[in-house]
């Protein structure tokens, strides 16, 4: 065989001497990237929309553009700790676990994009302890799962000098109304406790399809949350002795019954995700303006104005308006009260 064939950088040695004699006279710059800065260690605290969820389901949701095989490598390695205690991939999370989440430094580009605007919130009661604000509807109560930061984010941004936020519970993005804010870990244990233990009533107005009928008090349906193939959060009403059901009670009370609507008063003695609005839809009754389990022809027809002579409605119908609960230091109970936001009340108004 014939002799190998020299380098291509062998083959023209003239072109690569004047290449380095071009790049003696440049100083190199061998300066590394900065790093993205140290991340800290998270203690969080389970809320009712995590509730039932799957350990490394929260935490992808929780780091945001982290790898899944970075959230399986801390999970096995123990550095991910649920109530101070090593946890499994697929440990169930119930609320009120504290959760240790390491340190995870993620790349730049994953937060490059994200800037969290400060935003204030209309206040309905606030004190040393706890902040009940009237969320809008439309505005997620954290960042995850698509959403780059919610009502929370933007209340840090807004109070750079609060030493602790925390949300004591949540509301669905589309659902406006009372949402409470603690102001010190103290407070945040005994308010999620009073939700634990259902010490803590929630009123909701809604407004459905149809007659609701007067006699129909109670819905105790089971319940089971699941994953569609896009992934996103869904829930069914299944059978009382399914395997995968929970059992879910909604009081409802019919405050106002209009030609082809009914505004009810909704109070819930189980705190399940999308519990209102898929007990209502499993009667027959689904909320005006939900996108998940309504009538999508009626609510397109509606935010378009071709339903009501000309009166356009385009979110849903669902107001968390009145919550009751213990202080968390004196134990007196508060009454706090959101009124109706001015479209859901202008539709109520145009109805009667």
């Amino acid at each position: 065989m014939g002799a190998k064939t020299p380098s291509h950088r062998a083959k023209n040695p003239q072109k690569a001497t004047q290449r380095t004699a071009s790049l003696a006279g440049q100083k190199l710059d061998t300066t590394e990237p900065s790093p993205p800065p140290a991340a800290a260690v998270q203690r969080l605290t389970i809320d009712e929309g995590s509730e039932g969820q799957r350990l490394d389901n929260y935490l992808i949701k929780i780091l945001k553009g982290a790898p899944k095989t970075l959230v399986y490598r801390i999970i096995r390695s123990g550095e991910v700790r649920v109530n101070k205690a090593r946890a499994a991939a697929d440990t169930r999370l119930a609320l009120g676990d504290e959760i240790r989440v390491p340190p995870v430094r993620l790349s730049e580009s994953a937060h490059a994009d994200v800037v969290t605007p400060a935003r204030e919130f209309p206040i309905l009661f606030e004190d040393d302890y706890l902040i009940a604000l009237n969320k809008p509807a439309g505005v997620a109560v954290h960042g995850g799962s698509g959403v780059s930061f919610g009502v929370i984010e933007q209340l840090r941004q807004a109070r750079p000098q609060a030493r602790f936020l925390e949300l004591v519970h949540r509301l669905d993005k589309e659902t406006s109304g009372v949402l409470l804010i603690a102001k010190k870990r103290s407070a945040l244990v005994t308010l999620q406790d009073c939700f634990r233990h259902r010490t803590a009533h929630k009123t909701y107005a809604a407004l459905v399809i149809g007659h609701w009928p007067a006699s129909r008090k109670v819905v105790d349906v089971a319940l089971h949350k699941f994953l569609t193939a896009e992934g996103e959060r869904r829930v069914k009403a299944v059978a009382e002795d399914a395997d995968e059901g929970r059992r879910s009670i909604t009081l409802v009370h019919v405050a106002k019954v209009f030609e082809r609507f009914s505004l009810l008063d909704v109070t819930i003695k189980t705190g399940r995700t999308h519990q209102i609005r898929v007990h209502l839809a499993h009667e027959g009754h689904p909320i005006v303006g939900d996108e998940k389990y309504g009538d999508f022809a009626l609510n397109k027809a509606l935010a378009r104005g071709s339903l009501l002579e000309g009166h356009k409605f385009d979110r849903m119908f669902l107001h968390a308006r009145d919550l009751r609960l213990p202080h968390p230091v004196t134990g007196e109970e508060i009454s706090l009260k959101a009124p109706l936001p001015p479209e859901c009340q202008d539709l109520v108004d145009h109805l009667g």
